[in-house]
């Protein structure tokens, strides 16, 4: 490819920078004083745990203890469910501080018992873990009496309008209520149409959303945002030929939230979600659609990283598992996270869980990093689903969060990393090879990098980078990067061959990021010309508080920017 005669002196036109650069072993999860979380609620749980900054728990229900008899509802009776005791609602409320929701509807002994026959239901589905029983939610004298109970709770009760309830599951069907879709695929073969299960559930979507709303033209008291649809992308629709696939994304267009539960399977299932805004390109990146309004409207986008030796999975590198899952719900943009103290070691690895809760719920506009796992990891779901396919499905390249690296140009095209991975928690969680490599017996030896528009914008910034490598050979590697007048290079990272996991930090002084290396490129890593480099994560840092409007969840700036 010929460049143009301005872009070939920009490169030439090369000068070293000065500003020191430390190196230490492991991984490097520091963030600049500047930076705090958005909140302290970013983790939730099942009970408050301060000191491990889980400040928000849940209020557990079912719907016969909230409804007994038709017509009457109640503060005071107390409820069971999977196992569980759950005190009045009048008891839960009397605990201080903020919670969230979680209405148990549709199992047999969750439901009033008038129900079934008050609607005349005669059949019934377990699911898949033989927790319960299930009614048909869907059944048009079921759904009105969930609504009524749901006017009663949000709305009469005012649950919707408190300021300490900052979200609720919906709609509160199947297996803990995560609304998958095994009990409509089994009515399916008893007869439930799709075209009568789709029109309930996007009507059902929209009767909640107006619920919430108030049910009126108002707008002061609409709390639609709160409601957290707990379905998923892509059901495992083998009954209806894969129709259900977007039926998440219809609940977030509809104005619901929405979670996933398993986000430990980093690898599985989770990188095409239509629901985030997310969709696997054809080169094999998770390309983000930044205009998808549930990314920054007050709406939660909820994770599940608590099953590491727990609800029957296994890590062999626990370390490992965590981080990857957390940076999958990262990756994925979620403004919140369910964790518990002792299953998601919290304490041991506190320093990556403090990274994690800074990270939760920031934005372009006020986060103080972009980051980029660079990898190559199998995705199962798609070897059993052709409806979206791309090149070398179904392996999906890198985990990105407004930083990505592709191989590009005649001298930036990678090898996979050393680090193979099989199987990590479960065997959905398939093959993975961490890191990638320069090729320099070929002649490749960069990695380049493009930085988020809007967040390499932020004015008068000073930058850092931490990069996370593999200690091999023993010469010398650097950052090339434009400080508006030509590309500089950086203070030089030495290696000593150790064959140990080491993270540079890398000032990179006078640096201004506007696409200006070859293919739009804004720096990339130099592997020093002699021999290969292996990179497994890097970090682009903020150093300064931006000095730029910050638009928050709720939507009000910062006032002191």
């Amino acid at each position: 490819m010929r460049l143009p005669l301005a872009l070939v002196f920009f490169l030439l036109n090369i000068s070293a920078a000065t500003a020191a650069v430390t190196v230490i072993d492991g991984d490097d999860w520091s963030l600049p004083a500047w930076s705090l979380p958005v909140d302290e609620n970013r983790f939730y749980s099942e009970e408050a745990s301060p000191a491990d900054h889980v400040n928000v728990r849940v209020i557990d229900l079912t719907w016969r203890q909230i409804n007994p008899r038709m017509g009457e509802y109640s503060m005071t009776n107390t409820g069971s469910a999977a196992g569980m005791k759950f005190p009045s609602l009048r008891d839960q409320l009397a605990i201080p501080g903020k919670y969230w929701l979680r209405i148990w509807v549709t199992g047999e002994k969750w439901a009033p018992a008038w129900v079934k026959s008050d609607c005349n239901i005669n059949k019934t589905w377990m699911d898949h873990d033989g927790q319960a029983r299930h009614l048909p939610i869907w059944d048009a004298c079921v759904w009105g009496h969930v609504k009524n109970m749901y006017r009663q709770v949000l709305l009469d009760w005012g649950l919707a309008a408190d300021p300490d309830m900052l979200f609720a599951h919906v709609p509160g069907g199947f297996y803990y209520t995560e609304f998958d879709f095994d009990i409509p695929f089994q009515a399916a073969d008893d007869g439930l149409s799709f075209s009568d299960f789709s029109a309930w559930f996007h009507s059902a979507m929209s009767e909640l959303v107006a619920i919430a709303n108030g049910e009126n033209t108002d707008t002061e008291d609409d709390y639609a945002w709160k409601l957290v649809y707990t379905g998923e992308d892509y059901p495992f629709d083998n009954t209806w030929n894969g129709a259900t696939n977007l039926f998440a994304r219809d609940a977030v267009q509809a104005g619901m939230g929405i979670r996933n539960g398993i986000t430990e399977l980093f690898n599985f299932h989770l990188n095409h979600t239509p629901a985030y805004g997310a969709s696997i390109a054809q080169d094999g990146h998770i390309v983000i659609d930044e205009d998808w309004p549930l990314l920054t409207d007050k709406r939660t986008i909820g994770a599940e990283n608590e099953c590491y030796d727990a609800c029957g999975y296994h890590a062999e590198d626990l370390y490992y598992a965590i981080k990857m899952s957390n940076l999958k719900a990262l990756q994925m943009r979620s403004k919140r996270l369910y964790v518990v103290p002792e299953d998601s070691f919290l304490s041991r690895f506190s320093k990556h869980w403090d990274w994690v809760r800074n990270s939760l719920g920031k934005q372009r506009y006020n986060s103080a990093d972009a980051w980029v796992a660079l990898r190559t990891a199998q995705d199962k779901y798609w070897l059993d689903d052709s409806s979206h396919t791309w090149n070398n499905a179904p392996w999906v390249r890198n985990l990105e969060r407004w930083l990505v690296q592709k191989d590009v140009g005649a001298d930036g095209r990678t090898r996979q990393g050393s680090d193979h991975r099989k199987n990590e928690i479960d065997a959905d969680n398939g093959e993975s090879w961490e890191g990638r490599i320069t090729d320099h017996a070929k002649g490749q030896d960069y990695f380049y990098f493009f930085i988020d528009d809007v967040f390499a914008s932020a004015h008068r910034q000073e930058w850092q980078l931490k990069i996370t490598f593999v200690d091999t050979g023993d010469s010398d590697w650097w950052i090339e990067y434009p400080d508006g007048q030509r590309l500089v290079s950086s203070e030089p990272v030495p290696r000593s061959d150790s064959g140990l996991v080491k993270t540079a930090t890398i000032d990179l002084p006078a640096a201004q990021f506007r696409n200006q290396l070859e293919h739009t490129a804004d720096f990339r890593i130099f592997n020093g010309g002699t021999e290969d480099l292996e990179v497994r994560f890097v970090r682009l840092i903020k150093k300064h508080r931006p000095v730029v409007a910050v638009i928050f969840e709720d939507g009000f700036e910062d006032p002191d920017p």
